[in-house]
């Protein structure tokens, strides 16, 4: 009796079923048309970047940062400085915008330990927003990331320091119709096994 009541009340249970990982990465897409009427909370952005901090990075430096856009007057500012996108995510109700401290990975004790130095640092942004862009999706949310715009403007309204590159501004919100897939590759063009 008490097993076929714990089978009813779990299976009555209304908590939505999570994605699998694989669901996730198949159904992402870089979004250009956002649904204005659908809002995302503080709360809902800070569970998404405390996911991306799980990224790795050249000896756990961290080197990525975030300025999360979401006052409606920095949002429509933001908007203007990007370009030809600004159309595209008029929708999204965050603006993100990428950026990683130059001198940390790829380095140590302020030496270059590798060939291609700052590059590393773009090696682990670009770690840290796959999983941002992941996790936003495992939360029903959408995404698109953008090369930043007017660079210099950006940098003094938001006031990111010239010690940080500037690498992406990613929208952030819900899909207002439904992307198609873009063709793939076939995979034995990309791939070599020994």
């Amino acid at each position: 009796m008490a097993i076929a009541t714990m089978i009813m009340l779990t299976s009555c249970n209304n908590t939505p079923e999570k994605p699998s990982f694989d669901e996730v990465i198949t159904s992402r897409r870089s979004v250009r048309s956002y649904d204005a009427t659908k809002s995302i909370s503080e709360a809902e952005v800070r569970t998404l970047l405390t996911a991306a901090q799980e990224s790795p990075s050249w000896g756990n430096v961290e080197p990525t940062k975030y300025y999360v856009v979401m006052n409606e007057e920095k949002r429509s500012t933001l908007l203007e400085l990007l370009g030809g996108n600004k159309r595209s995510v008029a929708g999204a109700p965050v603006l993100i915008i990428s950026t990683f401290e130059k001198g940390k990975s790829g380095f140590h004790q302020g030496k270059q330990l590798s060939g291609i130095g700052e590059s590393w640092g773009a090696f682990d942004n670009g770690l840290s927003n796959a999983f941002l862009i992941l996790k936003a999706r495992a939360m029903g949310f959408d995404t698109l990331i953008m090369g930043v715009g007017e660079d210099d403007a950006i940098r003094s309204e938001f006031g990111i320091p010239e010690n940080e590159a500037m690498m992406a501004v990613i929208a952030l919100g819900y899909r207002a119709s439904e992307p198609s897939r873009p063709n793939r590759r076939p995979l034995d063009e990309i791939v070599q096994f020994y």
